[in-house]
């Protein structure tokens, strides 16, 4: 299963205000007041003036992401970061191969990153993306890293991020479609229908 990610993740409030005013821009709700902002050709195009152009080669550490962020769109997210942090982060996975690449902006100027990795064997909290979000002040909680705290699991690409600020939907959506599934399959008059896939669960 594949997996895409190239978003602006920062506080809700912060993104809410910075991006009220722009057509392109949808915000996604993720979990503790933080939302995330897909990062699509058109956002780029309304806040840079010239449409994004991406990477000749596969990313790297020299060349982190596999979208060249123009310096006026780093700079539009630098003087956001004057009002608290804002980060960058970029994910592709298939078939359990793949990269991450975050950067940070604080107080009008990188204070972390960029950083990739393709390989993800130390540490679970210092992979690109963790690092970035606890940057961010993301705090523990009972999901097993920042990444699934924050529920940056909860859609595959950029059009499911887009759907899901659409539509309003909160970050803990699938977890209580999940727990209506459950509730609804061990019900005492429930007769034993079809297993349903994960993707049941999905948009219709």
């Amino acid at each position: 299963m594949s997996y895409q990610l190239s978003a602006v993740v920062a506080d809700v409030e912060l993104l809410r205000e910075q991006t009220g005013d722009l057509d392109h821009a949808v915000l996604a709700a993720l979990r503790q007041d933080f939302a995330l902002l897909p990062v699509t050709p058109q956002l780029v195009e309304e806040l840079t003036g010239t449409p994004p152009d991406f990477a000749a080669g596969d990313p790297s550490p020299e060349q982190p992401f596999g979208v060249v962020l123009p310096a006026s769109f780093t700079g539009t997210l630098a003087g956001w970061s004057r009002l608290g942090p804002v980060a960058y982060l970029e994910a592709e996975f298939l078939g359990g191969l793949g990269r991450q690449a975050s950067v940070v902006w604080l107080g009008g100027a990188v204070g972390f990153g960029p950083v990739f990795d393709a390989a993800l064997d130390g540490p679970r909290e210092q992979w690109p993306i963790n690092a970035a979000l606890h940057r961010l002040g993301v705090e523990r909680g009972r999901w097993i890293d920042p990444f699934a705290e924050v529920g940056l699991h909860l859609e595959r690409n950029t059009a499911g991020w887009l759907a899901h600020g659409r539509r309003g939907l909160s970050a803990d959506y699938w977890d209580e479609l999940a727990e209506e599934w459950e509730e609804q399959e061990s019900g005492t008059d429930q007769q034993p229908g079809r297993p349903r896939h994960v993707g049941d669960w999905g948009l219709p």
